[in-house]
């Protein structure tokens, strides 16, 4: 007679969490770990495809968002750092394009505003940016400067009289083709330093167009920006945002979201590949049963395993606030580079239904590229680690 089907979901590590860094959390963070799952498996997952391969976002979900109230984990509802690293993965494991979205909603655009505005600016913006009632975007890249943006801004802003006046272009700016609120980072003519501003998308002299054709997070609405003599009032300059180095407080922290997006994309190609290998059939046997496609399964395992170690080691240091910018950047570089070599083994393991997003696996492998190049390249990650440790600087 043939075996009964195995059950996945109640092997000993369905959840992927093979050393159980989730005992970890405490009680009420586990608890509520597990309603995101829930929702992300009932709200998200089941959509996720068919909206990558339309390149289209799916708005009827940020009022589904907003109802499941987990904007700012952190700094609003007394979470640790690692409960919401945790749960970035697990959004991840979902949809990378919805992790993403939330990302620049919440970490970049949030970030900024909780840890760059005055009391008086976050009293009059935060409730709006919590409830989602307001979508925010980041606009910090540009078409000619990504990795050296830091001392080659070229968007600029002039002061004249009570206002700011904004000039120049963004690119790669997630939810910039619906977003309410953008903030952008310019460089002031007068001192040269990089500040920031919130400017409402309906501003006159305000454009952004999505950019077609990507491979990557296709679910996400990134956009070109133009900006043409766009007019800020003094209040909308984000009062503590003075310096390039303000804005490096927002992306340390950032940067540990997307080391947390490359443990969540692991398990996600865990989870599709194991489930493919037990189901599917060759030579008679379950792939599974081979023993190479153990070898890549565990592989991925062991991969997602040791980039969480780190991460949720990242996450501790954060909580103690004792982390350095050095660590987040080799968490972000180790990462990405393992994920990569992960969802490459997960499409190998489905063999030629890895390439169509039917199996999902195709969307995991693509998006897997986004993350390794977004929140500074493995390059410059890796150098400004290697600063760390030589105290050589190689970046120009």
């Amino acid at each position: 007679m043939p075996k009964a089907a195995i059950d996945l979901n109640n092997l000993p590590y369905a959840d992927g969490d093979f050393y159980g860094f989730e005992q970890l959390l405490s009680g009420p963070e586990r608890e509520r770990l597990r309603e995101v799952r829930d929702w992300l498996a009932k709200e998200v997952r089941p959509i996720a495809v068919d909206y990558w391969n339309r390149a289209e976002f799916p708005m009827d979900l940020i009022p589904k968002l907003a109802e499941l109230d987990i904007i700012s984990p952190v700094r609003r509802q007394g979470h640790s750092n690692l409960f919401a690293g945790i749960m970035h993965a697990e959004f991840t494991r979902a949809d990378t394009s919805i992790a993403t979205f939330m990302g620049v909603h919440d970490g970049l655009f949030t970030g900024s505003i909780e840890l760059l505005a005055s009391e008086e600016q976050k009293a009059a913006w935060l409730p709006d940016i919590y409830a989602m009632r307001k979508i925010g975007a980041f606009g910090l890249t540009e078409p000619l400067g990504g990795s050296d943006v830091a001392g080659g801004t070229r968007t600029t802003a002039r002061r004249e009289g009570g206002n700011w006046i904004l000039n120049g272009a963004k690119r790669w700016i997630g939810n910039a083709t619906f977003s309410d609120w953008v903030l952008i980072y310019a460089r002031d003519v007068a001192d040269d330093q990089v500040k920031a501003f919130l400017v409402d998308t309906k501003t006159e002299g305000y454009s952004a167009s999505k950019i077609e054709n990507k491979i990557s997070l296709r679910t996400v609405q990134n956009a070109d920006i133009t900006l043409t003599n766009v007019v800020v009032p003094e209040e909308f300059k984000l009062a503590g945002a003075n310096s390039f180095r303000d804005t490096n407080k927002v992306l340390k922290v950032t940067r540990l979201g997307v080391g947390w997006q490359a443990v969540g994309q692991q398990l996600a190609a865990f989870d599709v590949a194991r489930r493919y290998a037990v189901e599917r059939h060759q030579f008679g046997r379950p792939l599974a049963s081979f023993q190479l496609v153990q070898e890549q399964l565990v592989q991925i395992l062991g991969n997602a395993v040791s980039s969480m170690g780190m991460m949720v080691r990242l996450a501790q240091l954060e909580d103690a606030g004792v982390a350095k910018d050095e660590q987040s950047a080799l968490g972000k570089a180790f990462s990405t580079t393992r994920m990569r070599e992960s969802v490459a083994l997960g499409r190998s393991i489905l063999g030629g239904n890895g390439i169509v997003t039917d199996y999902e696996m195709a969307k995991i492998f693509s998006d897997a590229e986004a993350i390794y190049s977004y929140e500074g390249t493995y390059e410059i990650n890796t150098l400004v680690t290697g600063r760390a440790i030589t105290g050589v600087s190689a970046i120009v």
